[in-house]
């Protein structure tokens, strides 16, 4: 097996050339190998709430991006589409062994992670996924009705038992905060490989960054587009026609939104675009022929406001809630929109 060792804005990627993707792989704190970007298949939210998942609608992007040199497929069980994910990477092209499946236990699941990551497992059709998160420190009881308080140290000791077995290659966290981690660092027999959270031009999470550098742990950026394709004009800039982004595109021959992944990338995070269109499917990967200047980079973390796309402040009164409070919380998303 052939390895190279890709030296990005001083952070390490593997080559491989053994997989058939596009994309270099980051190397974990546990040995594994992680793609340097990887497809989302969240589907969002409308006016009745989270959005139903219709017949193939993530199936198909799935198969899509494996066949077009994507290694990586983000799912969770809150997603309501494992079975698609698992049909879309047995009608690709691509080996199982050769596919970075990701998926995390849902809120409503931490009083039991293995009977959990079975269900999941079942699901995708696979005996093991090769990374498991804790979806949000937040917990809620089983059939959604309110919050439950479980510590996540308790829920972590679930995971270990989970990558001891091989049921997860690796594990780690999402939408955890610096102090939530310092905690599980100071109580955990196995460390957590990866952190996901949204991270974009408008939320560079440099402070987070810096913190899981020091920590050896990985980041995965979800929302990696950000404000990008916003309509309100209430974030920040840049959006898809802003000047400055324009500019940079055209100096690099690509799109808009593929500079905002390769910036990602140099900055040793593993985007995970979401996209349901196969021509965007294929473009958002293609940022792997081009290199960002340190003057470009530099230009880009201008946009930087500390600005959350993401930002469930109605679980704001959980004593797990990881994000800044805000005075007047949001209605909860996964509720149909009051009329």
């Amino acid at each position: 097996m052939f390895l190279a060792v890709l030296i990005l804005l001083n952070f390490n990627y593997i080559i491989c050339d053994t997989d058939g993707g596009k994309a270099p792989r980051i190397p974990l704190n546990d040995g594994n190998l992680m793609p340097a970007i990887g497809l989302g298949t969240f589907l969002g939210f409308d006016e009745n709430g989270q959005k139903q998942v219709g017949d193939e609608e993530v199936e198909r992007p799935v198969t899509w991006a494996l066949n077009a040199g994507y290694r990586m497929i983000d799912t969770a069980s809150a997603y309501h589409n494992e079975e698609q994910v698992g049909k879309g990477i047995l009608k690709s092209n691509v080996p199982r062994e050769q596919v970075f499946i990701v998926t995390k236990l849902g809120l409503n699941e931490q009083r039991d992670v293995l009977q959990s990551l079975r269900g999941s497992l079942k699901r995708l059709n696979t005996s093991y996924v090769d990374l498991y998160l804790i979806h949000n420190p937040v917990a809620l009881k089983p059939d959604h009705s309110g919050f439950d308080i479980i510590d996540y140290l308790d829920t972590w000791k679930g995971m270990e038992e989970a990558k001891r077995l091989g049921l997860a290659k690796s594990i780690g966290i999402s939408n955890f905060n610096i102090s939530q981690m310092e905690r599980l660092l100071s109580n955990c027999e196995i460390r957590p490989a990866v952190l996901q959270v949204e991270v974009n031009l408008n939320l560079a999470q440099n402070k987070l960054q810096e913190f899981t550098k020091r920590e050896n742990i990985a980041v995965m950026a979800y929302t990696p587009f950000g404000s990008l394709f916003d309509k309100t004009g209430v974030p920040p800039p840049p959006r898809i026609d802003d000047a400055t982004m324009v500019e940079l595109a055209k100096k690099y021959k690509k799109k808009v939104p593929q500079i905002a992944l390769r910036y990602l990338v140099q900055r040793g995070i593993s985007p995970i675009p979401k996209s349901v269109r196969k021509e965007k499917i294929e473009e958002n990967i293609d940022i792997f022929d081009f290199e960002l200047t340190e003057p470009d980079m530099i230009t880009l973390t201008q946009f930087n406001k500390n600005y959350r796309v993401v930002w469930p402040s109605f679980w704001q009164e959980h004593p797990y809630y990881p994000f800044e409070r805000k005075e007047n919380p949001d209605n909860d998303l996964f509720k149909p929109k009051p009329k």
